[in-house]
């Protein structure tokens, strides 16, 4: 096992645990955090401390939040009949950015993956359906904005067959070409889906 006594190779070993951060970038990570003021340091620990130690999930939607339910959940103006139940946390973030969703969420905390042990009762599976059986909400429609992957695709199948016999419109977000993307820089399987989803032209 590598061990790192010096605290610049230790600081690069944590920072290459971050998703999508190589050695390399850590290492670039690191130089950046030690060529600031101590004060940006001590700015960075005490951010990263304060949002593992305040931030809980929502009661309802299980997004990340300070407060006991989220501020989508609390917000009066959305239309609670329409869920979008998506993998993660940043996932609803994603969404939100767009403005172009006014429903509630519901975060699954992951997709099946059964080469990874990944089944239902590891998902918010089981707080999604008690979600439905709520009187005093009726839910009228589920988004399912999983991930175009094998495990999201896998997920979003076994959430419409669960989910379908309940008699609610279970929809799923369409997979295409991105806006301003070019065929010839796009994937076949992209535009495979793109195909699949086309519309009618009014």
């Amino acid at each position: 096992m590598t061990t790192h006594h010096d605290p610049v190779s230790k600081l690069i070993f944590e920072l290459a645990k971050l998703p999508g951060i190589g050695e390399k970038t850590a290492t670039r990570l690191a130089y950046f955090i030690l060529k600031q003021d101590e004060s940006y340091s001590k700015a960075l620990s005490e951010a990263v401390v304060k949002a593992k130690t305040s931030i809980r999930l929502c009661a309802e939607c299980f997004t990340f939040t300070e407060l006991p339910v989220c501020r989508v959940c609390t917000d009066p103006t959305r239309n609670r009949a329409i869920i979008c139940i998506v993998e993660r946390p940043s996932d609803v973030f994603s969404i939100e950015q767009t403005g172009a969703f006014r429903g509630v969420y519901h975060v699954l905390h992951g997709a099946l993956s059964p080469l990874d042990g990944i089944g239902p009762e590891e998902l918010k599976v089981r707080e999604l359906l008690a979600r439905l059986n709520q009187d005093q909400s009726p839910v009228q429609e589920l988004i399912l904005g999983t991930n175009p992957s094998v495990e999201g695709e896998a997920t979003a199948l076994y959430l419409s067959r669960l989910i379908k016999p309940i008699g609610l419109r279970v929809t799923q977000l369409a997979h295409g070409l991105p806006v301003g993307g070019m065929l010839e820089y796009t994937d076949r399987q992209t535009i495979g889906k793109a195909l699949e989803n086309r519309m009618e032209m009014t």
